[in-house]
């Protein structure tokens, strides 16, 4: 066994690996970039290099610096993570003639399933289902018909240059067939000037469902079940699964065999996992092979009790597998949210800059320990107090619940989600809260295209309904009351002067657009010892029983003997009395007030927000990379005007109107705060 492994990596996967040699007695090194020096993963390893400057092509991407660090502190071998060099052929091989150990597959099976045209190949020599298709050019409607039959309907018609939803047609059957082929090789020659066509088989509400496989150097390879990957915002996994709510057990196994054989085919040594397209009617086909370790490998982890992460290293070691494949469990029912560092208000754009809180739940189960299941995990390369940087991806955690059942699952992950706190930037966990509470994600009915179907529009607030807003209002005037009970029991009070306590109070919850709602609300048979209360909204009575301080941000407890986990605190960035409260992803800004005060509330003008319609604002916090404008420029509606760059993402700015500009207020080069000024346009 190694008694030193570099980790070519950073975040969160880096500490997970760390985690694991941890627990078998091997030391780590870290490597970091400039941006990354004061990192988790850095204060987590034996020893950390420096490679260079925090963009990841002069870092993290330099394999020499890489293999260099290795030799200089004596590590016998590499894992690359997932990212990065992870599946790159090239420095596998590096890696393995410098005479280390490359924790992964050979670099022949990297190279193999690399190229998509031959690993389809490949798979379909291997005995794995691939995609039904013709893929030479088609010359006669009567031609694409005979064709069609022979795959099966339905099937889809795409010209060969296609793009953006030219030149596709999807056919039912023969008559569609022929209509399709014709309007189809039209609408390519006028749009692309090609009029080329192929034909290949339509998968239904297709799922994304990807199989784990694990083969060391003596020939065996096992299956570890399947991971269920539909929840997809922009071909980027949201929510993954173990196992799938879809498949059967008939195809599971054909599945997992099939995902052997192509592993066999190419001799595969590591983890890998094979992903196929899964339709309606259950038939599957192979998308590819990804040569790595997934981000979503947890969720395995919690269902087989199985350390993948240690298992490559023993792989590498030269190890045998010591299980067979009826030896594989699936015990349970694990879920794993994504939390990433981006704004689902504001079309999901990157979020950078400091955590300010980062308080994940409690934890029950840990990385690198297989013992302990059944339970809640936080996977994170952040801390409080450290920095989000803009260079690299937008994911701050991984959050993992196992449960016995599905529901089970569910349940506990939205209790985690509100327990995790999250301040200084802001986070998809509304998205995530709201997709747990769909109707449709909860029966297992999605594919795909369940978020393009369901937020194709974006997401909105209204987008994440509250099964009882009135528990909220509660919430509220039962922290209000508990805090009126401190004040008032606070001593050295001038007599006649002491804080009043009252039980009747008004709970105004706060609009953006000034339409409050005003909600009287009464507080009784408070008793501070044991937190509890009962509050009355209108008809609903809410027995309150809650041990949580004051200054807590999260509080936990029971309302009408049902346990619960939510999270409020003082002051907003509209106003500082006001309370916030947020539970299930649903966030509530209101005041808690004596009714008198709430009528003189209801007097106070509305101030509207000031009008910014002529300036261009930064989205998101960023490195302002261009400005295409400049003052006393004539600037037409769509028009390019500035270029913002964060967590790999290049964002362009365009006016939005007709104009002329008036000011230029930010300079390129420099880092910018949302809602930032860059542009002024003149009156």
């Amino acid at each position: 066994m190694f008694k030193k492994i570099l980790i070519a990596n950073r975040g969160e996967i880096a500490c997970r690996v760390i985690a694991t040699a941890r627990k078998m007695g091997i030391a780590t090194v870290a490597v970091y970039s400039e941006a990354d020096r004061e990192a988790r993963h850095v204060r987590l390893a034996d020893e950390a290099v420096l490679l260079g400057p925090a963009p990841s092509r002069e870092s993290y991407l330099v394999a020499d610096k890489i293999i260099a660090a290795a030799k200089a502190t004596g590590a016998e071998a590499i894992h690359p993570g997932y990212g990065f060099l992870s599946e790159n052929e090239e420095f596998a091989r590096r890696v393995e003639e410098e005479g280390l150990a490359f924790i992964g597959p050979k670099h022949h099976s990297i190279a193999a399933m690399g190229d998509k045209i031959a690993s389809k190949k490949l798979a379909k020599e291997a005995g794995v289902n691939t995609i039904p298709g013709w893929n030479d050019p088609i010359e006669t409607p009567e031609q694409a018909v005979e064709i069609a039959r022979g795959i099966g309907y339905p099937v889809m018609i795409k010209a060969s240059a296609g793009g953006g939803g030219k030149g596709l047609r999807v056919a039912y059957n023969d008559k569609e067939a022929f209509e399709g082929f014709t309007s189809c090789r039209n609408e390519a020659r006028n749009s692309f000037g090609d009029d080329r066509v192929f034909i290949e088989k339509f998968v239904e509400e297709p799922r994304h469902i990807e199989i784990q496989v694990l083969g060391d150097a003596h020939g065996n390879v096992l299956y570890l079940n399947e991971r269920e990957c539909s929840i997809q915002r922009r071909h980027q996994k949201v929510i993954e699964e173990a196992p799938s709510p879809f498949i059967s057990d008939a195809t599971r196994r054909a599945m997992g065999e099939q995902a052997v054989a192509l592993a066999r085919a190419v001799q595969y040594q590591s983890a890998g996992t094979v992903e196929f397209v899964v339709g309606k009617d259950q038939s599957f086909y192979f998308l590819e092979m990804n040569t790595r370790l997934q981000v979503e490998h947890p969720v395995t982890e919690c269902i087989t009790g199985l350390d993948l992460v240690e298992w490559m290293i023993r792989i590498a070691a030269g190890e045998r597998l010591p299980m067979t494949q009826a030896d594989v469990k699936r015990e349970g029912w694990a879920i794993e949210c994504r939390i990433n560092a981006e704004d689902p208000f504001r079309n999901f754009l990157p979020s950078t800059g400091r955590l300010v809180h980062f308080k994940p739940p409690v934890e029950t189960m840990w990385q690198a320990d297989t013992e302990h299941r059944w339970g809640v995990r936080v996977d994170t390369g952040v801390f409080e107090g450290g920095e989000i940087p803009m260079y690299y991806d937008s994911m701050i955690a991984k959050l993992i619940v196992h449960g016995k059942d599905r529901a089970e699952a569910i349940d506990k992950m939205r209790d985690a989600l509100n327990a995790f706190v999250i301040r200084g930037i802001s986070s998809n966990i509304p998205f995530q809260a709201a997709l747990l509470a769909h109707p449709d994600f909860i029966a297992g009915r999605f594919h795909t295209g369940f978020i393009a179907q369901h937020y194709g529009g974006g997401f909105r607030a209204e987008d994440v309904p509250h099964e009882d807003e009135d528990f909220l209002i509660a919430l509220a005037a039962f922290v209000r009351r508990k805090s009126r009970e401190r004040a008032a029991a606070i001593s050295g009070q001038l007599p006649g002067f002491g804080v009043k306590v009252g039980k009747d109070y008004t709970v105004i919850r706060l609009a953006a657009d000034g339409q409050h709602r005003y909600v009287p609300v009464h507080v009784d048979e408070f008793v501070g010892e044991s937190g509890q209360a009962t509050v009355l909204v209108g008809r609903k009575r809410y027995q309150i029983r809650s041990p949580s301080r004051l200054s807590d941000i999260v509080i936990t407890g029971e309302v009408n003997g049902r346990p619960f986990t939510a999270q409020i605190e003082r002051g907003s960035a509209k106003n500082p009395l006001a309370l916030v409260v947020q539970h299930n992803g649903t966030r509530m800004e209101c005041l808690v007030v004596s009714p008198r005060m709430a009528e003189l509330y209801r007097l106070m003008p509305y101030k509207a927000p000031p009008d910014m319609s002529r300036y261009v604002l930064s989205p998101m916090p960023g490195l302002l990379v261009d400005i295409c404008v400049q003052p006393g420029q004539k600037v037409q509606a769509g028009e390019r005007v500035a270029v913002i760059e964060a967590m790999k993402m290049e964002n362009v700015l365009f006016a939005s109107a007709d104009g002329v500009v008036a000011k230029v207020l930010a300079s390129k080069g420099e880092s910018l705060v949302v809602d930032q000024p860059i542009v002024e346009f003149e009156k």
